[in-house]
């Protein structure tokens, strides 16, 4: 017979060996305190060991919760740092294409193809700062705190305790619910919810046009540039003063940062367009493939209920509502609202019918 050790059964050997010692009192009951601190003693352990809404995932965030508080603290701390990384490295470019390339294309271009470079240089910047302005500075959009609203809820959150809409999720970082939110971007040290998506999927889009931009104007001055600074000669080496040297380094520099941001920048644009046009975000990506997993388990298609084809999709993303929008609200700067409240999702005011673009 195996024993089962818990705070009953060392309780009840007690109580045995009370009655050994006092075999004429097998009768009596035990104190009352004694009593109490067995009945304390179970529901202690019944508390600490068993739970019926305990699962794998309250294990989890209960062990590993000072661990996340911590990369959550940090997070918050270095997101002004990369804000601050983004304007420094932005505004170099800048005074390397203002100082050293813009002189050389004044004195080689032609009028039309210099006319051409500054219109479309300005304007891809103007549309860099404005969208990276608005990502930082437009909250993502936060559900109602009062408890009392008519609001339709999905579930609660169990960090805020509060009524969460369909597509809000918590963010640790910010430590708050965010509407239709996509993620915690420590670039911008903002989430990217439902009233700021646009301007950074904006910002990305035209930070990665710029990046090629420059990359493939600068690429013969960086060739150059190279060259010049090779140091093995068979024949004395040609007269190169200290401003050219900083002028040709700082070129390399521009191509290479340019070239790198092209590239990772570009995949990540790629990766959010082909979540648009699915009319889904980064959390519901994994969420909807879950669930896709699961229903294909029980013989049944799952289908995203936010998708309403890509042209719609991509029109409530970039609030297009008639064809003139495309003009003044994508190819220009614009502060419109996103469709929609964020709060409630069964219909859009845009007719689902495509328009000719």
């Amino acid at each position: 017979m195996r024993w089962r050790w818990c705070a009953g059964s060392v309780v009840h050997l007690l109580r045995c060996v009370l009655l050994r010692v006092c075999p004429r009192r097998r009768g009596c009951r035990l104190p009352v305190w004694m009593l109490k601190t067995e009945a304390y003693l179970k529901l202690l352990l019944h508390s600490l060991f068993y739970n019926i809404l305990t699962d794998s995932d309250v294990v989890f965030d209960s062990v590993f919760e000072p661990l996340l508080w911590s990369v959550d603290y940090v997070t918050r701390w270095f997101g002004l740092v990369f804000v601050w990384m983004v304007v420094v490295l932005t505004t170099s470019i800048l005074l390397v294409a203002y100082i050293v390339l813009l002189p050389n294309a004044l004195r080689t271009y032609p009028t039309a193809w210099l006319v051409w470079h500054l219109c479309y240089g300005h304007w891809n910047l103007v549309m860099i700062v404005f969208h990276y302005y608005k990502a930082v500075k437009t909250a993502p959009g936060y559900p109602p705190s009062s408890g009392e609203n008519d609001v339709p809820f999905v579930s609660v959150c169990k960090k805020c305790v509060i009524p969460k809409p369909a597509r809000t999720h918590h963010c640790g970082i910010c430590n708050r619910c965010i509407l239709k939110m996509d993620h915690h971007c420590p670039w911008l040290n903002n989430c990217v919810g439902h009233l700021n998506h646009r301007y950074f999927f904006s910002f990305c889009v035209f930070m990665t046009l710029g990046c090629v931009y420059c990359s493939l104007n600068g690429r013969i001055r960086f060739l150059a540039a190279y060259k010049a600074l090779e140091t093995d000669y068979v024949t004395p080496a040609p007269p190169y003063s200290f401003k050219e040297k900083i002028m040709d380094k700082s070129i390399i520099y521009m191509w290479v940062l340019t070239s790198t941001v092209a590239v990772v920048l570009g995949a990540l644009t790629t990766w959010h367009a082909l979540l648009i046009s699915r009319g889904e975000t980064s959390i519901e990506r994994h969420t909807n493939a879950k669930e896709k997993s699961r229903m294909q388990k029980m013989g049944q298609v799952y289908k995203n209920p936010f998708n309403h084809g890509k042209l719609h999709n991509w029109k409530v993303f970039l609030g297009v509502e008639k064809r003139s929008h495309w003009v003044t609200r994508v190819l220009l700067p614009s502060a419109h609202s996103p469709l929609g409240d964020g709060l409630t999702w069964d219909s859009f005011p845009v007719k689902k019918e495509p328009i000719a673009v």
